[in-house]
């Protein structure tokens, strides 16, 4: 499934302009734009989203120190991708629902 900006910013909590500025300076972090320039985002970049999300707010790393964590978590993934690959698909799962959910409350 792919999500709007809108949709991952009611997901993930993060304003739009931090986003596209955390596109900038993290790499591997880009989205996919139609011909008209919109913004459509992955499951496995709204994970990414909700890591930065953790890394900068929490742990106070910057955008670019976030980014760089991320690159080397990403080695240690390959030695468990099997329970990753269980773990991404419930989150997709979740996801959906929450938006069906909060759709139908409209």
């Amino acid at each position: 499934m792919e999500y709007t900006i809108g949709q991952v910013e009611d997901l993930t909590g993060v304003k739009p302009h931090v986003l596209r500025y955390w596109e900038e300076v993290v790499p591997g972090f880009t989205p996919q734009k139609d011909l008209t320039g919109r913004r459509f985002y992955t499951q496995h970049e709204v994970e990414l989203i909700f890591r930065l999300k953790y890394l900068i707010g929490e742990k106070k790393f910057t955008a670019e120190g976030a980014g760089r964590q991320i690159l080397e978590e990403a080695q240690a993934v390959q030695d468990n991708a099997e329970l990753i690959h269980m773990i991404r698909q419930t989150r997709a799962e979740l996801s959906q629902l929450y938006l069906a959910l909060k759709g139908n409350s409209k």
